[in-house]
């Protein structure tokens, strides 16, 4: 059963009023019972609706989000989606970031009743998913960025990560490779797992490197595939920063691509553009995707009911001459 604001107020001693007023961080409460309340709001893990937190000033027409860090190559455009639809709808957002793993997500559920936002928008849950399910099934709205379905219980906006991955093994194909080098995600991760599945239906093998996203992790790869001279014609890495860094490997161990290597990406971030070979690359529609997302989780709050199946947007091919056609 949801915990509501007259159960905070009952516990508290106090009006529903108060409660609303320390929400709302007024400051006509005193300091011994706003530390009251928010004690009790945090015993009894209530998250406010939009209507509880308007009772002293209206709707809070605020949108939270929380995101992995924002230097993961990608964020900029999903976050630049979220805040182009946001303020155009006008409403603020509150931005929450997991840059110290679980420090972080302590710290974004303290501040959840305090900052009151309408709706929660979540990329990437997985270190988040029980702490952000319990805060829906007390009232909170919460749409999943790049999820794909995986978690049923949330609204989600997507790209077509195993048909991207597909798509990528039937060029490398098309172009004559067979005998491909697979660098992943952390296998964790959703979409790692389609894209590799989605890559493996076209074009199998069994030379599959786990990496966790990084240049690093790219080049690593490739150094130990080439030091245990196993034979490899092209690299299909499941983010464009594991391409780089397969690029950076290729190069010093004097492979040209793509004659010798040829190499496909994916995300196709604005450094794909600018690598020496241009990166072919699978393109996530990230804008698309933010924008998609804020668009329903506003008219979710807006009294839309949120779609049961994920929102799945295409992704695209776009080939350039680390793997050009032939």
């Amino acid at each position: 059963m949801r915990v509501t604001i007259a159960d905070v107020a009952r516990e508290a001693g106090v009006s529903k009023t108060t409660v609303s007023r320390v929400l709302n961080t007024k400051g006509e409460v005193d300091i011994t019972t706003a530390a009251r309340v928010r004690e009790v709001i945090a015993s009894l893990g209530y998250v406010p609706s939009s209507g509880a937190v308007g009772l002293a000033r209206g709707s809070s027409r605020t949108v939270g989000m929380l995101t992995p860090p924002l230097n993961w190559p990608w964020m900029g455009e999903v976050l630049q989606g979220v805040v182009d639809t946001v303020e155009a709808a006008g409403y603020g957002l509150l931005l929450f970031t997991c840059n110290r793993g679980a420090e972080s997500v302590e710290h974004f559920t303290s501040q959840v009743s305090a900052r009151a936002f309408d709706g929660l928008l979540l990329v990437e849950p997985e270190n988040t998913l029980d702490t952000i399910t319990a805060m829906h099934r007390k009232g909170l709205p919460v749409v999943l960025i790049d999820d794909r379905g995986h978690h049923p219980e949330f609204p989600s906006v997507a790209t077509t990560n195993r048909e991207g991955g597909a798509s990528a093994a039937r060029h490398l194909l098309a172009v004559g490779r067979t005998r491909p080098l697979v660098i992943t995600g952390r296998r964790h991760f959703g979409c790692v797992r389609e894209r590799l599945s989605g890559f493996l239906d076209v074009l199998p093998t069994g030379l599959v490197a786990e990496g966790d996203f990084t240049e690093a992790s790219g080049r690593l790869a490739v150094e130990r595939t080439l030091a245990a001279g196993t034979p490899f014609d092209s690299v299909f890495a499941h983010n464009d920063l594991s391409a780089v860094g397969a690029l950076r490997a290729l190069r010093a161990a004097g492979r040209t691509v793509p004659d010798d290597i040829a190499v496909v990406g994916f995300d196709d971030i604005p450094m794909a553009q600018h690598t020496e070979p241009p990166l072919t690359t699978v393109r996530q529609p990230m804008r698309e995707m933010g924008e998609t997302a804020a668009r329903m989780l506003l008219a979710h709050l807006g009294g839309t009911p949120a779609p049961d199946e994920p929102v799945v947007l295409p992704t695209e091919l776009i080939v350039r001459r680390s793997a050009p056609a032939s």
